[in-house]
């Protein structure tokens, strides 16, 4: 299903190219016009130029750009570019996104521990979203997301030293990061503008993201060159996949308050069916674009029973991020995620802290992140081994690069290499070493980047509508 509709969609984008070749050479044949006429051409092409950019508006707001949408209602700087196919038709905008790595992940490269493991897999995922307007005011928006994690990388998830949440077969997953479900998202939405630069919102999902937490990392662009999820996960942006899920937004100018009703329990380990539906649990968030630049949030969340493997705990989770992007040039650019998270539960207050950044070079990247997360030994199935739950503070830091090897068909083929360097607790020395280094090696495939202009918005002419 995948494949086809990558297929579909560059077989569109390579009609569209010829196309437009067709329209140049006719152009080419044409007289020019009279000089007389020159103004009135300039004015023709600037309303075509308007009606186009119409079609490049958020999902949820006539009135601020595609760029600024993050994963389910968050935002990301406008500043954000945009790797996708796009596909224009005369009401609906249509546009597909997704990764897949291929690679082969050695979790302590040097044996120093008990704990680390290894193993080729390939995470992945991929999104369908449409758009179109209902009137002169409304907007209408599918989000689908996908992902085949359970079939390439296993029921257990891939090896992630220090990571845990959700469970498998009964035992708590502990270093290892869980396979997301195939149904990542089915969620429609639907915003109406009732006065200039004000919007009323409603989005529903089954699965979709509540409001709570910044974008989930797959979609932030400081962490899309690295194929592990954060160890602050569970901290802060695990709810993108939630089965049962409403979220109502306000928006007014570069202000955004959300409130969600959704189901607390994180997905359970049959990754390929629906899990029912609870509306148990609520969210707040605050969102704020002060500059094209920079995309500020903060958010709590009330969670009921997030953990199968703990079905009395719930959780208070706090976030607060702050995501900055500045274009170099066309193909060029630094992006910048600093997250905080907390969780509240069973008479803790566990804190984590994530900053990573990410330095697009035309076709070399170079990218980092560095983690502290607090996680007890209950989070970690360690109880027995230390009694009394004591905390340990963990922290890690993951330094990569990457070059495009090829575009091919508006894909970029991308080869890369990472280590991450976890600085072990005293505590816990004997399980997991001093300081054991993970290594990984991949090869990846992602739509390439649409040519925007930078912070033009300007829409390159192999995107203009068909």
């Amino acid at each position: 299903m995948i494949l086809a509709v990558f297929v579909f969609a560059t077989v569109a984008n390579a009609q569209q190219m010829d196309h437009m070749q067709h329209m140049q050479k006719d152009t080419t044949r044409k007289k020019a016009p009279p000089p007389h006429d020159h103004a009135k051409m300039m004015a023709e092409m600037q309303h075509d130029t308007t009606k186009q950019s119409m079609g490049m508006t958020s999902q949820f707001s006539l009135d601020l750009p595609m760029n600024r949408d993050g994963s389910g209602t968050s935002w990301v700087p406008d500043e954000t570019p945009m790797y996708m196919y796009m596909v224009h038709g005369k009401k609906w905008v249509q546009m597909f996104h997704g990764s897949f790595f291929a690679r082969y992940n050695k979790q302590d490269l040097f044996n120093k521990g008990s704990r680390g493991n290894s193993q080729f897999d390939v995470p992945n995922w991929f999104m369908y979203m449409a758009q179109r307007k209902v009137g002169n005011n409304g907007l209408f928006a599918i989000n689908t997301m996908f992902s085949l994690d359970a079939f390439t990388v296993g029921g257990s998830g891939y090896p992630l030293l220090y990571q845990t949440g959700e469970s498998y077969r009964g035992n708590k997953v502990v270093d290892r990061q869980h396979p997301h479900d195939l149904f990542a998202e089915l969620s429609v939405a639907y915003t109406q503008r009732v006065a200039k630069n004000t919007d009323i919102s409603l989005s529903v999902g089954m699965p979709g993201e509540p409001a709570l937490g910044p974008p989930v990392f797959m979609h932030r662009l400081s962490a899309m060159n690295n194929p592990d999820a954060p160890l602050s996960h569970h901290y802060a942006d695990a709810t993108h996949i939630t089965f049962g899920t409403a979220t109502l937004g306000f928006r007014y100018k570069n202000v955004k308050l959300e409130g969600s009703i959704f189901t607390g329990r994180e997905p359970d380990e049959h990754r390929y069916d629906f899990d029912k539906p609870k509306f148990d649990s609520y969210s707040v968030r605050l969102s704020v674009n002060p500059s094209k630049e920079w995309a500020l949030q903060v958010s709590n969340g009330w969670l009921k029973s997030p953990e199968e493997a703990e079905p009395h705990d719930n959780v208070n989770r706090f976030t607060a991020s702050a995501i900055h992007t500045k274009m170099l040039s066309e193909s060029s650019y630094v992006a910048t995620t600093l997250v905080y998270g907390q969780n509240r539960h069973h008479g803790k207050t566990q804190p984590a802290v994530l900053l990573e950044n990410s330095l697009q070079l035309n076709k070399t990247a170079i990218y980092g992140r560095y983690e502290y997360v607090q996680k007890d030994a209950g989070e970690m199935d360690l109880e027995t081994t230390f009694p009394g739950d004591p905390n340990f503070n963990i922290n890690a830091i993951t330094l990569g690069t990457n070059r495009i090897l090829a575009t091919i068909k508006q894909a970029n083929i991308t080869v890369g290499l990472q280590a991450t360097l976890n600085a072990s607790p005293k505590a816990l020395r004997p399980l997991y070493g001093t300081a054991p280094v993970g290594f990984q090696v991949y090869l990846r495939v992602t739509p390439s980047l649409m040519k925007m202009g930078g912070s033009k918005r300007k829409m390159d002419h192999d995107m203009m509508d068909m």
